[in-house]
């Protein structure tokens, strides 16, 4: 997986333009976000007390990555009553996996650039 495998669920001129493009900090931003992610999926249930909290969270950090479309997704869910979580809360999910599968891309490639020296 490399840059050329980005579906665009994540514009990393975002993140770029905030950190300078400095590739280290890049990664560690990007490397901090899928660890929560971990985190935040296990409360991604509408059974779950916090799970508009996990929402929030999740809203925050994408917007701060470039992950529109998940801060979008997430800004809505965030607004959902209670018998519309089930749904909303898939849309996260699936907003979530496309933009984990573009940071491990972008990942891939700052570390193919690392190794290039």
């Amino acid at each position: 997986m490399a840059r050329r495998d980005l579906s665009g669920a994540v514009d990393f001129a975002v993140l770029e333009n905030m950190t300078g493009g400095d590739d280290a900090i890049n990664e560690e931003v990007l490397g901090l976000f899928v660890q929560q992610a971990g985190l935040w999926s296990a409360m991604l249930d509408p059974r779950a007390e916090g799970w508009r909290d996990a929402v929030h969270t999740i809203r925050g950090a994408s917007a701060g990555i470039g992950a529109g479309e998940l801060a979008a997704v997430c800004a809505e869910a965030e607004k959902i009553d209670q018998p519309l979580a089930p749904a909303a809360l898939d849309r996260v999910r699936t907003a979530m996996d496309a933009a984990l599968a573009d940071v491990a891309a972008y990942r891939h490639e700052l570390m193919l650039r690392g190794l290039k020296g």
